[in-house]
């Protein structure tokens, strides 16, 4: 009699997650968890719309909650929750509508607690152990935060059932994903550039190393900056949706004076997923409102009141991400802002977005450069460049990292995937002899 699995994998992303679990074939298997897609984008919904006061939100994930969001149902959305992993933010409480409100690091639970059901309805078995992915860095240069940020998801973890936790970082993950694809000894360089962080690993495979449990060895070095997709939508919105609501937009002239900047931290609050929410609040909208005279321009401030009183930082902050897509390799997009005023819009292009992007694009190349300082490999000894993660579609950002290692063969991975499907294999080197 076959016994079932217990264990699985799971890639908890900034933007997109995935789990995995042990096939009829025996092999690792990316669980359907959302109308017959492997990967869902890491969001939550909870709905006050329709439940009376004594009843909890209704909490809708992935697809479905971004759907809520865009159709108008009340609630709140919660997107970027694993950027909160590692900050003071992690055990305080959110507002989400109707009276309720959430600890930041149960939303994480509530987001692993859902994957956990579908995974188990697939595997007809309840799991226990996880392998989970995490960045090379959570928080750059802070050791202990680095720490705490992997405790609270290990917490988050076990609260929801898995009695054994173990982790594995994300650019490995990737390198086991190709390395099943070699015939050959080679020296991989996997750039993964997700939502959150840009992790680099120098690593060796090859058919020789595939079985081995243990490939401390083989990891000639590990890297990354707290830098990618998300910091990327920040600076479009920056660059393009924010000027109309008043960014970088000048006070009104004096006498003998140079008109002042506007005060600019609503700005970054709104481009920044995970702290939205905190620029709704009665006080804050209350001190907007009283800022009326800081604008020179009547209309900029009249709009960033319509962002602000009509909750429309979420929608504007998809709207930036859809324009970086849509530029992505090549071309241009227009950005209609009807939502904010009939007739507005603004628009970007290749040359612009790279210009709004530059200070990033330029920490993910030199953290780059500094995974092959850090191993004594020169850029020439490189055998091949392994993409994967969402923002590895910004071409511009790929041409740069090519440029670093010119002789390697530049592979792309697949984007959402190949963390999950590294980390099936992990697990299942980890756990399967175990269990089998």
């Amino acid at each position: 009699m076959n016994v079932p699995a217990t264990f699985c994998a799971i890639d908890f992303g900034t933007s997109n997650s995935a789990i995995a679990v042990p096939g009829r074939n025996g092999r690792m298997a990316l669980v359907d968890v959302e109308n017959g897609q492997t990967t869902m984008p890491t969001a939550v919904f909870y709905q006050v719309e329709g439940r009376s006061a004594h009843e909890p939100p209704l909490s809708l994930y992935g697809r479905a909650a971004l759907a809520a969001y865009i159709e108008g149902h009340e609630g709140r959305l919660m997107r970027s929750m694993k950027s909160v992993l590692g900050s003071s933010l992690v055990d305080r409480q959110t507002e989400v509508g109707g009276g309720h409100a959430v600890k930041y690091l149960d939303v994480v639970g509530g987001y692993l607690q859902h994957l956990k059901t579908l995974a188990e309805r697939s595997a007809g078995a309840p799991l226990r152990e996880a392998v989970l992915g995490r960045p090379v860095y959570f928080v750059d240069d802070e050791p202990q935060r680095d720490q705490q940020a992997q405790d609270a998801l290990e917490a988050a973890a076990r609260a929801v059932g898995f009695t054994e936790v173990s982790f594995q970082f994300e650019p490995i993950a990737a390198a086991l994903d190709y390395e099943i694809t070699t015939d050959r000894e080679e020296l991989v360089l996997v750039a993964d550039i997700g939502g959150g962080t840009s992790d680099f690993s120098l690593v060796r495979v090859g058919p020789q190393r595939r079985e081995r449990l243990d490939r401390r060895e083989d990891i000639l070095a590990n890297h990354g900056v707290h830098v990618a997709g998300t910091d990327f939508d920040r600076q479009v919105e920056l660059a393009t949706i924010l000027p109309t609501c008043g960014y970088r937009g000048l006070g009104p002239a004096r006498p003998g004076a140079a008109p002042r900047e506007v005060p600019s931290r609503v700005y970054f609050d709104l481009a920044t997923w995970h702290l939205i929410n905190t620029v709704y609040s009665a006080p804050r909208v209350h001190e907007l409102r009283q800022m009326r005279s800081f604008y020179g321009d009547p209309f900029q401030h009249a709009r960033l009141m319509t962002v602000v009183e009509e909750h429309l930082g979420h929608a504007l902050l998809a709207q930036a991400e859809a324009a970086k897509i849509a530029v992505a390799e090549g071309g241009s997009t227009a950005i209609d802002l009807g939502l904010l005023e009939r007739g507005l819009a603004a628009s970007l292009d290749e040359t612009r977005a790279v210009d709004a992007l530059e200070a990033e694009l330029q920490r993910i190349v030199t953290a780059l450069r500094e995974t092959l300082q850090a191993a004594g490999i020169g850029p020439e000894q490189v055998d091949v460049l392994y993409l994967t993660g969402g923002s590895t579609g910004f071409a511009p950002l790929v041409q740069r990292l090519e440029a670093a290692v010119p002789g390697a063969r530049a592979i792309h991975g697949d984007r959402q995937a190949s963390v999950a499907q590294g980390l099936g294999l992990h697990a299942q080197r980890l756990h399967g002899a175990v269990q089998g």
